[in-house]
């Protein structure tokens, strides 16, 4: 039922920007926090932002931290990374992520590709 289904990964030139979208069904979207996380090849996964569902909180690594913005639509059942300034490192697959109760749920990814 839990679906999370991302789109907007591609291939950007350093300093530029993307937009991810995670469009979310099969929970009440509105009562959960939500998250991106993103995996480079050969290294863990890390979180990147995170957004909560009542006042819409959010928080950043370190390393996005002032290029990144997250956001989310609840009319929409939406949540979005705005990635601005992008750098090689940023390339990675990014997963979105719904912390649902007691339970994770994630979307299939998108790569991300930054290089010149």
């Amino acid at each position: 039922q839990v679906q999370l289904v991302e789109s907007g990964g591609g291939w950007v030139q350093p300093g530029g920007s993307l937009r991810l979208s995670c469009a979310a069904s099969g929970f009440t979207f509105s009562s959960y926090r939500m998250s991106w996380y993103r995996q480079a090849p050969g290294k863990e996964r890390e979180l990147v932002a995170s957004i909560s569902n009542l006042l819409q909180l959010t928080a950043y690594a370190g390393s996005v931290k002032g290029r990144f913005t997250i956001s989310r639509d609840n009319a929409k059942n939406t949540v979005y990374l705005q990635m601005n300034s992008l750098k090689v490192e940023d390339t990675a697959v990014y997963y979105c992520n719904a912390r649902v109760g007691d339970m994770d749920f994630w979307g299939k990814g998108t790569l991300v590709t930054v290089d010149s």
